[in-house]
Formats: C-alpha cells, structure tokens, sequence
C-alpha cells in the first residue's frame, strides 16, 4: 500500500486538483448547483477561504486558505464530496470493492493537494487554474473563464509547466 505523506501546515494555503472516478462523465458541470451546495456546507460547518475554483466537466481545482490553526483541509474534501454524492441518485456502476466498502462510484478516492510556498508559487498555481479550461478545449481564451480578470491576450502562446495534480 502506498505511503501517503501530507504536509499538515495550520492557517496554510494550498492547491487541489479533484477528479471524478469517471473521467469521461460532465456530472461537476451538469449538476454545478449541487457542487455549489456541498460547497457552502462544508463551508459553513468547516470554515476556509476560497481564493480560486475552476470547475471543469471531469474535474476541479481549488486554491484555498485554511484558518489559523487548522491544517485539516481532508475532511472537507470529505464533506464535499460526500455532500455531493448523496444529492445524487445512485445509479452509477460500482466495481465489487466500492460495494463492499458501502462507496458511491463518483468520485476518485483521493485528491491531489500542493502546499503555496510563497507568491510566485502562489500565482503559478492560480494561472494554471485559470489556463485549465482553454488546456482542455472548453474555451478559446482564459479571458472567457473571468471576464475581467485577464486581459484578452493573457495566456494566449502559453504552456503551463509544472506539477498541477493532473495527467499530461
């Protein structure tokens, strides 16, 4: 069994990558109201602040900000994605071993976590959140995930490079 280590920092900051088991599915975009809710549950009962989130049919990424001394930002991955699942009909196909184990075929098991080390770390990672969409074809133009917030020629010629919690 792999051996999982996690940097636990109190108050940090990270990046998330989250896949849905199903890569070939559009459920976060289908049913985004739902993700929404689970959202704001999790976040009323587990507080963090939301600096990025960029929803993608398959898959999510997130930058948040944990309060100071709390470094638990697996439980709320948890409580979204249980929170998401539950408000979802089971009609899913399940493998023998989420059967056994009483799981929902939604969601991959784990997520994939980076801790912010310092600006320059931070705004890479929010530019790849932003960038995702067009990496993935979803629109033409990051400006077309922010309207705003870019301006229309960032990101145009550009190849994010780095580890991003996702495949090539």
């Amino acid at each position: 069994m792999p051996d999982y280590r996690r940097a636990f920092v109190p108050g940090g900051c990270w990046f998330f990558t989250v896949n849905l088991l199903d890569r070939r599915k559009a459920l976060l975009t289908d049913q985004i109201e739902i993700l929404r809710d689970a959202v704001a549950a999790t976040r009323r009962s587990h507080p963090f602040e939301i600096d990025t989130f960029v929803v993608l049919p398959d898959h999510l990424h997130a930058i948040w900000k944990l309060p100071q001394g709390d470094a638990d930002f697996s439980v709320r991955w948890r409580l979204i994605k249980t929170r998401f699942a539950k408000a979802l009909p089971a009609n899913e196909r399940l493998s023998t071993v989420r059967v056994a184990r009483n799981e929902r075929g939604i969601w991959q098991r784990r997520f994939w976590e980076h801790l912010i080390r310092d600006e320059a770390d931070y705004a890479r990672h929010v530019e790849y959140c932003y960038y995702n969409p067009v990496k993935h074809g979803h629109v033409s133009k990051v400006c077309d995930v922010r309207a705003g917030l870019f301006p229309e020629d960032w990101g145009g010629d550009v190849r994010m490079a780095g580890e991003f919690g996702e495949r090539a």
